[in-house]
């Protein structure tokens, strides 16, 4: 495995072990040690991670999480997150894992970062990029619940040339949401609180943006 999603999963598994099990994380009632269960279950107990997408079998899903947090040792747990999903996974192979878990790892990363009080990073240009492009092509799907429509502008700290994509399309009411393509995903990921991103329109719309519920 390799590309971006693996260097966010390694990053991730640091920070992990930097900031302990009980560092608190952007996900509500989240601790560190319960977002590396939930990274754990997700690529190796699949059926069990059913309810991350389907929500009546939620239950399920956080019943396994909290075990396995509670009777997996926190160094295991980020060691089974560093390595990886195991051999029969549908993560395991590599074009999986980099659809599946470019975004995954990325936010989950910022998750925690943010949480402890690290700021934005900076990004090679080739994640970057790698982000901008992912977020171009899920753009319309992701900003589907809003009730405005969405223009995001890619406005990297480099200074270089700016990239826009129209992720909902409406009138009258249009927000534009600019910042560096780090902060767009987290935004479009519902992270707003911890976006620095910067959301010009009519004050309304913009409300409505901001109580939106992003992601997917």
């Amino acid at each position: 495995m390799g590309g971006f999603a693996a260097v966010e999963r390694y990053a991730l598994a640091d920070t992990l072990i930097r900031v302990g099990p009980d560092a608190p994380t952007l996900c509500t009632g989240w601790s560190a040690a319960d977002l590396a269960a939930h990274l754990v279950i997700r690529e190796a107990r699949p059926l069990a991670a059913m309810g991350i997408v389907v929500k009546p079998l939620a239950p399920l899903t956080k019943r396994v999480q909290e075990a396995t947090r509670a009777r997996t040792p926190y160094a295991t747990l980020v060691e089974r997150v560093r390595q990886g999903p195991p051999l029969w996974s549908v993560f395991r192979p590599g074009p999986i894992d980099t659809a599946a878990n470019t975004f995954e790892y990325f936010v989950h990363h910022e998750d925690l970062r943010r949480a402890v009080g690290d700021g934005p990073r900076e990004l090679e240009p080739d994640q970057s990029d790698d982000l901008w492009e992912r977020l171009r092509r899920q753009a319309r799907l992701m900003f589907r619940p809003a009730r405005v429509g969405v223009t995001l502008v890619r406005a990297e700290n480099s200074g270089s040339p700016r990239q826009t994509v129209v992720a909902k399309a409406a009138t009258p009411l249009m927000v534009t949401v600019t910042g560096p393509v780090g902060e767009l995903v987290l935004f479009a990921f519902g992270r707003k609180g911890a976006a620095r991103v910067q959301l010009t329109g009519d004050d309304a719309a913009v409300d409505r943006l901001r109580g939106t519920k992003l992601g997917i």
